[in-house]
């Protein structure tokens, strides 16, 4: 790294875009990620289709329990 950085010809907000949503990187442990890959082959749909149905039937799981 420099000692010093030259921001006279910066652009402030040259990389802003309104209204742009930001999504969260989810991470699987390799053990957790090769299951979910095989399953997303065999239902051939893709990783991100498989996850989000487990998600989905857990939020589902839990309102059900939360509501007892």
């Amino acid at each position: 790294m420099k000692n010093e950085y030259d921001f006279t010809h910066a652009v402030t907000g040259k990389f802003y875009k309104k209204n742009v949503e930001f999504h969260t990187t989810v991470y699987l442990e390799p053990e957790l990620e090769s299951y979910f890959i095989k399953i997303a082959k065999i239902k051939k749909q893709s990783l991100n289709e498989v996850i989000n149905e487990i998600l989905v039937k857990d939020i589902e799981i839990a309102k059900m329990v939360s509501i007892k």
